[in-house]
């Protein structure tokens, strides 16, 4: 498999395997199925894997430690998460370190490579939920370094899906993250993660990111779903994967013009995507794996059929 450079962190696989897809979050599996998935990933050439108590409530991790042991192949790295939130600054370094700690346990893990903010940056006085800027920065920051300098990190990164306004202020303050995971598709979309007023603008991120040196992790590359061939969760009729599903409809066809998946198309878009390191696969089983890893293997898109695609979605 490809490697490319991962900011301060070297080289890493084009492709990381995330737990959203072992820890159930995109539709039902098994536990010996995640297990057995996160193996054939690695045994595929992945290098890294991107996890957090969040997904299957800390399912994704417990697959993790499952599958290894407690001790991670030659040359695996692995990342890990924490929802914040807003607590009093008093609380930060200690539910930063307990959150670690918990995460480390279920990993059977003595460290992680990466450690991030699991959630969104956004302006003081934001009415939504997340944390905020002046927090983060004075009291949350601080507390990721010394994780790090203790050894129970190797870096810290953020979430790229707050909001853009304040990460694009806390991206510009020393120091910077390690890395980022910023939404990484051909339409743009965070989906039902978009929780604010003003446009998503991801590829500013990722410029922004690049620009401070820091990893660019790309997530959502088919969109929740809405950049395959069919949702297979239930979903409200008004939720926003469904509206990108529906918006999606002139990239579908064009897939079965080129005989290609949409899931296949989408990540190999995701992969061509000027800044992005690695892209984050949320498959939930070994078949979706494998589509990703013979996606990869073809290549990132020419610029003509990109362009086909940016012309299929656009205004829509």
């Amino acid at each position: 498999m490809e490697t490319r450079p991962f900011g301060p962190l070297g080289m890493v696989s084009a492709l990381t395997l995330g737990g959203g897809g072992t820890g159930g979050v995109w539709g039902a599996t098994t536990r010996d199925e995640a297990v057995a998935t996160v193996r054939a990933a690695v045994d595929g050439g992945i290098d890294f894997l991107d996890v957090a108590p969040g997904y299957g409530d800390g399912e994704a991790e417990r697959v993790v430690g499952e599958a290894f042991g407690g001790r991670l192949p030659d040359g695996v790295r692995i990342s890990t998460k924490h929802h914040l939130g807003n607590p009093p600054a008093g609380e930060v370094a200690g539910a930063l370190r307990a959150a670690l700690a918990a995460s480390l346990e279920r990993l059977r893990l003595e460290r992680v490579d990466l450690f991030f903010l699991h959630g969104m940056v956004v302006p003081d006085g934001f009415a939504g939920r997340g944390t905020p800027r002046s927090l983060f920065a004075e009291t949350a920051r601080p507390a990721f370094e010394a994780l790090a300098a203790e050894g129970l990190s190797g870096a810290w990164g953020l979430s790229g899906v707050g909001v853009p306004t304040a990460l694009l202020e806390t991206l510009a303050e020393d120091p910077p993250p390690a890395a980022i995971q910023c939404v990484a598709n051909l339409l743009d979309s965070p989906g039902g993660m978009k929780a604010y007023d003003e446009p998503p603008r991801p590829r500013a991120l990722i410029a922004a990111a690049t620009a401070r040196g820091a990893g660019v992790m790309g997530i959502r590359a088919v969109q929740a779903g809405a950049l395959t061939d069919a949702i297979d969760r239930e979903l409200p009729p008004d939720h926003a994967e469904l509206a990108d599903f529906r918006r999606a409809a002139p990239f579908r066809a064009l897939a079965r013009e080129l005989g290609e998946s949409p899931a296949s198309l989408a990540h190999r878009y995701a992969l061509g995507m000027e800044g992005v390191s690695t892209v984050v696969l949320g498959v939930k089983n070994r078949a979706e794996l494998a589509e990703c890893l013979a996606a990869e293997a073809r290549g990132p898109l020419g610029a003509e059929l990109t362009a086909r695609i940016d012309a299929a979605v656009a205004g829509r």
